[in-house]
């Protein structure tokens, strides 16, 4: 059912990039191919797969999937919708980046979500990891659309969203096409905006209650997805609905 790669290029580099104030682009996160056909039909032009949200389905914890099968959870999502789908691929999974970039081709998706957490948990080396970056973009061509996540916010570092920053900066020079200071307060949003220009913002959804995805967009996203959190929402969903059948109730 998926569109030729190039046009579902085509298409989400567009998506991004016709943006205004207060319309960010929302992509959410399906975890397999019926989650991925059930946001299709609800009208989503393009799909974000979650590392974590598919490790949660196939039974691994986040960062523990191999990367065998998240290639091959990806490709059925590709292959059950018509809009582009962008891939987590959390660190790249150790591969050199002309190997990283044939897989990805072969599985359809036609945007990457690359992090800066190294295997063991703390960040890399800002520099290195931009180097790295500008050989995925080298290998890619200009069509992926790379998404480059900033993970000062998550891993302790002591001035997160300066580090976000000069992070971000470095690996826009190297190619990326969007840049994702996960776990970015609102309030910084606009500040991360200011030091980026016109280059896409990428916010994580707040849990209920917080902003709007308008408010999202004023404050300066172009871009929100939802990591792992609508697999969570349907897992909860599932056990209520589990319980009443565990009790005999019609549902």
């Amino acid at each position: 059912m998926s569109p030729t790669v190039g046009s579902a290029a085509q298409v989400l580099h567009r998506l991004h990039r016709d943006r205004v104030a207060g319309d960010p682009l929302v992509l959410p996160g399906p975890w397999d191919a019926v989650s991925a056909r059930a946001f299709e039909a609800a009208g989503f032009p393009a799909l974000a797969t979650p590392s974590a949200g598919i490790a949660a389905s196939l039974g691994y914890e986040d960062g523990a999937t191999p990367a065998a099968e998240m290639f091959a959870a990806v490709t059925r999502i590709v292959r059950a919708v018509s809009v582009p789908v962008t891939a987590d691929l959390e660190g790249g999974y150790g591969l050199p980046a002309p190997e990283l970039v044939e897989r990805v081709r072969e599985s359809g998706a036609v945007g990457v979500n690359l992090e800066d957490t190294g295997p063991g948990g703390g960040l890399k080396e800002p520099r290195a990891h931009a180097e790295w970056l500008a050989e995925v973009r080298a290998a890619a061509g200009p069509g992926l659309l790379v998404n480059a996540r900033v993970d000062t916010y998550i891993r302790g570092a002591s001035e997160p969203l300066e580090e976000a920053i000069a992070r971000a900066r470095l690996y826009a020079a190297a190619g990326a096409d969007c840049v994702y200071p996960i776990a970015a307060p609102p309030a910084d949003l606009p500040a991360l905006r200011a030091a980026l220009g016109n280059l896409p913002l990428n916010a994580l959804a707040a849990p209920d209650g917080g902003p709007s995805f308008a408010e999202l967009g004023r404050l300066g996203a172009t871009r929100i997805t939802f990591g792992d959190g609508l697999l969570l929402r349907a897992r909860d969903d599932l056990a209520a609905l589990a319980t009443k059948l565990r009790g005999n109730a019609t549902v």
